[in-house]
């Protein structure tokens, strides 16, 4: 499953995606990922949340990206959730058509029982139609 959080650069989308994943990991079963583009906000998460800064990785393209993800999947079977913060900048979208990957990581998340919950930069309006019951919170 992939959850969309949308809104313009500002709006707060961090704060949201942070709330989320503190609130989850009292619910977990299993493990929680949050991967952003540095560490900034590692004193935010719960010590519990597995932090990965995508910055150290030299990931080129958005399919390289979905090769990262697999990898993080395949070294624990145990993962449940995995939070993605600056999505487009991270997942080197920027400027792109997301509808692909997105529809990669639902993929993913179906055969891996993993639910995607992703901030992006942009406002309801720039996010493809077809992805807009994917978005859980617009701001």
């Amino acid at each position: 499953m992939v959850e969309l959080i949308v809104g313009k650069k500002g709006k707060g989308k961090t704060k949201v995606l942070l709330d989320r994943v503190n609130g989850a990991i009292k619910d977990a079963n299993g493990n929680i990922v949050y991967l952003d583009k540095s560490t900034k906000h590692m004193y935010e998460l719960n010590n519990k949340v597995r932090l990965i800064d995508i910055s150290g990785f030299p990931l080129q393209n958005a399919d390289e990206f979905v090769g990262f993800i697999c990898g993080v999947l395949s070294q624990d079977h145990d993962l449940e959730q995995i939070y993605l913060d600056s999505f487009l900048k991270i997942a080197k979208l920027e400027n792109e058509d997301v509808t692909a990957t997105i529809e990669q990581l639902e993929a993913i998340g179906t055969q891996f029982g993993v639910t995607f919950v992703i901030s992006m930069s942009l406002d309801k309006e720039e996010i493809p139609a077809e992805l807009h019951e994917k978005i859980s919170v617009a701001l």
